[in-house]
């Protein structure tokens, strides 16, 4: 595990910038070795790591691992799978979660913090604490094969499930459907006006 008290150059999904004040936040990486997870399951163990980071009952996980307190974004998840020989021989799963920041930029309106959320501050290394426990249970019963207790939680916890909702597809064209599910290989389950379609992380997107 590494953790950063401040970084200078964040990542998020897909090359976007992760942005967070220093000595306010979490912001750390933890590698993982799951051998024993089928390429074809990785999003069995972003279940995991999404449902690890929900801190309070109310959090919601916005599809596919971002972290969501009370409809505005708290955090964000980065996996990143090492493939060899048809195994995943590593996993280095970055984590940022706003803790302290209160103010954020313009550029950033959906923006929360757990103190914005709660309005008190928090203990950074008591709140890191808890999130390696969570992890690391969630890593074991990932292991153990407790993979439908995931799924059903991961679902319970899903932002916007079962609610009409408008999203954009890569050629900006808008779509109204209503989540609902998730598939294994990750991709989000919708129902529109012409039925069930399924959609990649890069292919569709939520409207603010």
């Amino acid at each position: 595990m590494v953790r950063a008290a401040s970084q200078s150059a964040g990542r998020g999904q897909f090359g976007s910038v992760w942005e967070s004040a220093a000595r306010q936040n979490l912001t750390f990486s933890v590698i993982y070795y799951p051998v024993w997870l089928a390429p074809d399951r990785q999003f069995d163990l972003s279940r995991a790591v999404a449902l690890a980071c929900m801190l309070e009952d109310h959090w919601q996980i916005k599809w596919p691992n971002d972290i969501y307190i009370d409809g505005k974004k708290a955090g964000g998840i980065l996996i990143e799978n090492q493939l060899q020989g048809g195994k995943i021989v590593a996993s280095i799963i970055g984590i940022g979660l706003n803790v302290n920041q209160t103010q954020f930029p313009a550029s950033l309106p959906n923006a929360t913090s757990m103190a914005l959320a709660a309005a008190r501050t928090f203990d950074l290394d008591l709140v890191f604490e808890r999130l390696l426990e969570r992890l690391e249970q969630g890593y074991l019963d990932l292991r153990a094969g407790h993979v439908e207790r995931l799924r059903k939680n991961y679902l319970q916890r899903l932002f916007r499930l079962d609610q009409p909702a408008n999203f954009q597809l890569p050629d900006g064209a808008l779509l109204h459907g209503v989540i609902r599910d998730v598939a294994d290989d990750g991709r989000l389950l919708l129902e529109t006006a012409t039925g069930m379609a399924s959609f990649g992380v890069k292919e569709i997107a939520f409207c603010a």
